[in-house]
């Protein structure tokens, strides 16, 4: 078999009965990682301590894709300028907060004809929130509806404030929505790819005398 030692350095073609003595004279396993190779590759490794950082590895990036999700806020050609303002800092609020938000402009009857208005409206929208958000996807349309995807921009984003007791972030004042009319949330969880795990473990811990 090809061996590779606990630090990852290629120690070559060695037979297994070594193999195992050099893993047992470590306090550690021999674990084939690569079965389908010509010769087999195993590797020494603390195979226990191996499968719990897999696992956090991977609970970490469930909760990553759970926490990604797409907030849609609608508006119309012809919206006021108060329901504008407050749509739009309603969408800066999602921004800041880490989503990513869809932007609807819904035409009605004859209106589908200027879409020059609903392209006015994604600029101005966009040059309203551009200090915590940028543009994903310019204005296109699509049927009756003109839509643009913002997404929060990393580097202007201030991280959310901490509670004193480290449990999270610290509630905030959120402005008023009572004038929002139209928004719906999107999950959009990826499935987190499955993290590579070792085939078998061919030698244990030696049990104690």
């Amino acid at each position: 078999m090809r061996l590779i030692s606990q630090d990852g350095q290629q120690l070559g073609i060695v037979p297994v009965p070594d193999a195992l003595r050099m893993a047992q004279e470590s306090d550690l396993d021999l674990v084939e990682v690569a079965p389908l190779a010509n010769p087999p590759v195993c590797r020494i490794m603390d195979y226990r301590k191996w499968q719990y950082e897999e696992k956090q590895r991977a609970k970490e990036s469930r909760k990553k894709a759970s926490n990604v999700s797409v907030k849609e806020m609608k508006y119309r050609p012809k919206i006021g300028t108060g329901d504008f303002d407050t749509k739009t800092r309603k969408v800066a609020e999602f921004l800041t907060e880490g989503h990513k938000v869809k932007v609807t402009i819904m035409f009605r009857g004859r209106e589908v004809f200027h879409p020059e208005l609903g392209a006015k409206i994604l600029d101005h929208i966009a040059d309203d929130v551009a200090p915590v958000g940028k543009v994903e996807s310019q204005g296109r349309l699509d049927g009756r509806n003109m839509t643009m995807v913002l997404a929060p921009d990393r580097k202007k984003v201030p991280s959310p404030p901490r509670r004193r007791d480290g449990r999270g972030e610290a509630p905030v004042d959120a402005p008023t929505t009572s004038q929002v009319t139209s928004e719906t949330e999107t999950s959009q969880a990826e499935e987190a790819a499955p993290a590579p795990a070792a085939t078998e473990v061919l030698a244990s811990e030696p049990p104690a005398s």
